[in-house]
């Protein structure tokens, strides 16, 4: 593999911008992709890939690096070596390189591998909560399993189109997505492509959606006709999921605190031919409260930890604190206490987090079922889903229906 100058030196302005600016990787990605136009496909994937890897792997090649933050230029081309290193790839003969030395980090890494903590490159006290909540075995499985990239999922725009067809119009742009068993509007493709740049996507044949997130949307039971609440939409990726699976029929509200993400469910929504979307941002308590006991379903999707979306947001390890596991689970039962009033007598409602963490989930429905709010409700069923066992995104789902 021959290495480009201008291709590691953006990598380079990259994780300055991850690791010392403290910025977001994806939005990070975005950026650093539009440096030079003359950029191929090939070259993009590169900086990309090698970005997250890198942030992926940050404590594991830090510490065979031996260097610590904040993170000078010279130690930034350190760790890069030690990536290279370890991918088999010969370092070239620049000046920003020093003499590597190869086999004591090979030497390292064998060392360090024996470690979990190292070897799976988390932080100590995220290491610690995961083994006191899933137990050593299935912790160190779990931990593994969202180590590794994510799949490109898209979920089929039934509004617009069927799975054949979709397949049929990607493959025309020499795209292969093939569908996943047991999850009805799912494709995942052969190898990675920007499928935001095919004419199917402009024509809003699809959307990219985890295959875990997909099943939020037929786990909420929805009928066509039906009133909807998404009580937390933000871009709305279940919103218009939940639209499509209610043919556009009926009246489906989406919800949040952040009136810029319900703009770019607008977007999207129009995209998709989702016309039975009514966005509301939560400025006051009026706005829940309007809504009392008024919908046949609701969703909440509540914010989280996110542990169990390692795989696409590897970064996350490293920006959250262990004190927002203590302020999140507090808001998620208020969230629960409150939104909760919106189902109508023989409605239903799903409580579902894109975390593997019992207290995030299971603990919070226990609690919920024991209070006053929840006395009406009953559980119907609840879904487990962990990225060692489906090799998707980690998720919990819980359903409930009211007397």
């Amino acid at each position: 593999m021959k290495l480009h100058r201008n291709l590691v030196f953006a990598v380079i302005d990259a994780l300055n911008l991850i690791f010392n600016e403290d910025e977001y990787a994806d939005k990070v990605v975005e950026k650093v992709l539009k440096f030079d136009k003359r950029w191929g496909s090939r070259d993009r994937g590169f900086i990309a890939e090698t970005t997250y890897e890198i942030v992926r792997w940050k404590r594991l090649y830090t510490e065979i690096a031996e260097v610590k933050a904040p993170y000078s230029r010279p130690n930034l081309f350190r760790i890069w070596a030690v990536w290279a290193v370890l991918k088999g790839i010969e370092l070239p003969d620049w000046k920003q390189i020093e003499p590597t030395p190869t086999r004591r980090i090979k030497g390292r890494f064998d060392e360090l591998s024996k470690i979990r903590k190292f070897k799976e490159s988390i932080p100590d006290w995220i290491d610690e909560v995961g083994e006191k909540a899933l137990g050593d075995k299935k912790w160190t499985k779990e931990i593994n399993a969202l180590n590794k990239q994510a799949e490109v999922v898209l979920r089929v725009n039934t509004l617009k189109t069927t799975k054949a067809n979709l397949q049929k119009a990607l493959l025309e742009e020499n795209i292969v997505a093939n569908p996943i068993k047991g999850y009805p509007d799912a494709l995942t493709l052969t190898e990675r492509a920007n499928v935001f740049r095919t004419e199917a996507f402009k024509k809003g044949m699809f959307e990219m959606q985890d295959a875990s997130s997909q099943l939020v949307g037929h786990f909420l039971d929805v009928k066509p006709g039906q009133r909807v609440v998404d009580t937390c939409a933000g871009a709305g990726g279940k919103t218009l999921h939940i639209a499509a699976l209610m043919e556009n029929k009926g009246q489906l509200i989406a919800l949040d605190i952040y009136g810029n993400k319900l703009k770019e469910l607008k977007r999207r929504a129009k995209r998709d031919g989702a016309h039975n979307i009514e966005t509301r941002e939560i400025d006051s308590t009026k706005v829940i409260k309007k809504l009392y006991n008024s919908a046949d379903r609701v969703l909440i999707d509540a914010p989280c930890t996110g542990l169990g979306v390692l795989k696409r947001n590897p970064d996350a390890k490293w920006k959250l604190q262990p004190e927002f596991l203590d302020k999140i689970t507090k808001t998620q039962q208020e969230i629960l206490q409150s939104y909760s009033r919106i189902v109508k007598s023989g409605g239903k409602l799903v409580y579902a987090t894109c975390s593997i963490l019992p207290q995030e989930n299971n603990d919070q429905i226990i609690a919920f079922l024991a209070s006053e709010a929840g006395k009406d409700f009953t559980l119907v069923k609840e879904n487990k889903v962990y990225a060692s066992d489906s090799g998707y995104d980690g998720f919990y789902m819980t359903l409930l229906e009211k007397k």
